[in-house]
């Protein structure tokens, strides 16, 4: 597996705004082939409230079955449709790099099997 991470800074105030345009690549990104997983990460030294004035720094990352799906994403746009929904709440353009998965876990929900 392979993932795509990228390094963003929101705006201050635009986390929400942020959020709803992360949401609305959900379909499309479900739809890539080779998709495994997303995460948004938000660093610990940023605040955790709206409308702080302070920007965000947060940590994008998306994990594909292989390079050529990850790769793939880019040819048929949907990587650069997804930065341009984002960069309007975000400072500047995000730093991208790719990186190989070497061990990963990644837990369904818990079930309801944990109730006495």
């Amino acid at each position: 597996m392979y993932a795509r991470v990228m390094q963003i800074r929101i705006l201050p105030g635009k986390l929400s705004e942020f959020l709803v345009a992360v949401e609305s690549l959900r379909p499309g990104l479900l739809r890539q082939p080779g998709f495994r997983a997303m995460m948004i990460l938000r660093s610990p030294e940023t605040p955790a409230k709206e409308g702080c004035d302070r920007e965000i720094c947060a940590t994008t990352y998306t994990v594909w079955e292989s390079m050529e799906h990850m790769r793939a994403s880019e040819k048929n746009m949907f990587l650069y449709q997804a930065l341009a929904r984002m960069k309007e709440h975000c400072k500047g353009f995000p730093q991208i790099h790719e990186e190989e998965v070497i061990a990963s876990e990644l837990g369904g929900a818990p079930s309801d099997d944990t109730q006495s």
